[in-house]
């Protein structure tokens, strides 16, 4: 679980992008809404540059992933996600998202600023694997499995909200399956419906081809 989190900072930031692009939204359809929220989609994601900045870093990682072991703690995080994904292939979809959860939540929470010396940073999959991160950068790390193993874009989100309980910025994995909403999140070790949560207030999502704010 957390224990510190980014300023609230961030947050404003955020808002003031969404601000800015509001009036090009258009209403979503066609998956349940998150949290008792109205969303409005937008096709723009461009001004979201930490989002686009670790796609395009992330794009060419494959071609490190047959590199030699960098251990960490007596482990080989990279050589392991990969066993996983292969292991994974072809298996029933909420056991995918079960295992991916499972295995990216053993990482250690760390802030940016103490791993990157920037207040927010949002990591690619090996960045992620060699050297920790926080919310997001497990949110992302399960995004890019959840791609690989099949599952659309479309059927997946980053999502940042707000924690009620604790009175943060945080971010979690949405993915759709099945007509419902699942919450794949650092916090939580189990994988579950949005259904039973009720201390998140979502205020944007987002993956490779549009962004999503909510609205109560």
């Amino acid at each position: 679980m957390e224990t510190v989190r980014r300023p609230a900072l961030l947050v404003a930031t955020l808002l003031m992008c969404v601000a800015v692009l509001a009036p090009a939204l258009a209403a979503a359809q066609g998956y349940p809404a998150l949290f008792g929220t109205r969303e409005v989609r937008n096709g723009n994601i461009s001004p979201f540059t930490k989002w686009t900045g670790m796609l395009g870093r992330q794009r060419p990682e494959p071609t490190q992933y047959g590199a030699a072991c960098q251990q960490r703690r007596g482990r080989c995080f990279v050589q392991e996600w990969r066993a996983l994904i292969t292991q994974l292939r072809g298996q029933d979809p909420m056991r995918q998202l079960q295992q991916v959860n499972a295995f990216m939540n053993r990482l250690t929470y760390i802030e940016d600023i103490a791993n990157y010396g920037m207040v927010d940073y949002w990591a690619t999959p090996l960045e992620f694997l060699r050297r920790d991160g926080d919310c997001e950068d497990y949110a992302i790390a399960k995004y890019i499995s959840l791609r690989e193993l099949g599952f659309p874009q479309s059927d997946m989100r980053i999502l940042v909200l707000n924690d009620l309980n604790l009175r943060v910025p945080h971010a979690i994995l949405i993915v759709y399956l099945n007509g419902r909403a699942y919450v794949l999140d650092n916090q939580i070790q189990q994988v579950v419906s949005t259904d039973v949560i009720r201390h998140y207030q979502p205020i944007f999502s987002i993956n490779e081809e549009a962004w999503w704010l909510h609205q109560r």
